[in-house]
């Protein structure tokens, strides 16, 4: 059967029609809109519709950057609304699925656990057993659990990104100084999502000018400024921090990174700080650095998470 698989994040809503099978899922072809230029789903709907070039399947499975709960849901990090109750009405389908992004990670790494790039601990597969972490850098920092089981895997959706920042020496404390100053309490998702690393660049740097975030992104990945590749290698370590407390809390035998930036920061993460700080827990130091941590590979996982997601609960 055809659906159309959506995954909405800050910025940018995709859409693609799965075809899901007793094969797998095949995606066709992805459209990219950006959130701001829409007034919510319903209307993106209808632009990606007119893009299609033909009749949209009757049911859709939503991968949305919140908490699925509740009569209204605000996305956390852009001005959308949705109401679960009567959004099939409103998009002319008969059939829906909502789920948390990152909970739709969690079913793309169940589902194409082959797809994965190595980056530390041991280069082994992922359990077959046991909880695997999910965390993901983007507009956001998004975090979900993935139990695997021989009865079959499991996700748990969380909030994990909004933990408490922890900072481990001089230039962190100075990171969560300036976030303090603007927000009081300081979320890890405030330094360890795209919109943080400007400040991150002026801790490190100790330069304040104003940097727009996507020209600093832009220098940091091309590697050509010392300066920015200086902050991306911090951000790069404090996904290795929050990645290694999560995986403390979560008990994980391993950790899969994903997000946004995810396959961005691919060649940057093994040559990083990334490691060094996932392991720096100290007592726990010799058990984290004995947990496999990937990087998945596939080039959509929230329209493949969210169209496994579908297929789940269409099995059950």
């Amino acid at each position: 059967m055809d659906i159309v698989a959506v995954d909405i994040g800050g910025t940018h809503a995709r859409f693609a029609i799965a075809t899901l099978s007793a094969g797998g899922i095949a995606l066709g072809a992805e459209t990219v809109l950006r959130t701001s230029d829409y007034a919510g789903l319903a209307e993106a709907w209808q632009a990606f519709g007119a893009q299609a070039g033909r009749a949209l399947p009757d049911c859709a499975s939503v991968a949305i950057a919140a908490p699925v709960e509740g009569e209204a849901i605000k996305l956390t990090n852009n001005d959308w609304m949705l109401r679960p109750a009567s959004l099939a009405g409103e998009l002319g389908i008969s059939a829906l699925r909502l789920v948390n992004d990152f909970a739709a990670i969690a079913h793309a790494v169940s589902a194409c656990s082959d797809q994965l790039a190595h980056i530390c601990g041991p280069d082994s597969p992922l359990p077959h057993r046991g909880i695997v972490s999910i965390v993901g850098p983007g507009t956001g920092l998004g975090v979900a659990m993935l139990h695997r089981h021989p009865a079959g895997d499991h996700v748990i959706p969380t909030e994990g990104g909004h933990i408490g920042f922890a900072p481990v020496d001089e230039i962190d404390d100075r990171i969560l100084a300036r976030f303090r100053a603007r927000v009081g309490r300081v979320s890890a998702e405030r330094a360890v999502s795209g919109p943080g690393l400007p400040d991150i660049y002026a801790a490190v740097t100790g330069d304040d000018t104003p940097q727009d975030e996507r020209a600093l992104w832009q220098r940091a990945l091309g590697g050509q400024d010392a300066s920015a590749a200086a902050a991306l290698d911090r951000f790069c370590g404090l996904l290795g921090s929050v990645a290694g407390d999560l995986a403390l809390a979560q008990g994980a035998q391993a950790v899969v990174i994903a997000g946004g930036l995810g396959l961005r920061l691919a060649p940057h993460l093994p040559g990083s700080s990334f490691a060094a700080r996932f392991a720096a827990k100290g007592r726990f130091k010799a058990r984290m650095e004995q947990l496999p941590v990937k990087l998945i590979t596939h080039p959509q996982p929230g329209l493949l998470g969210a169209a496994a997601a579908f297929a789940a609960e269409h099995a059950r």
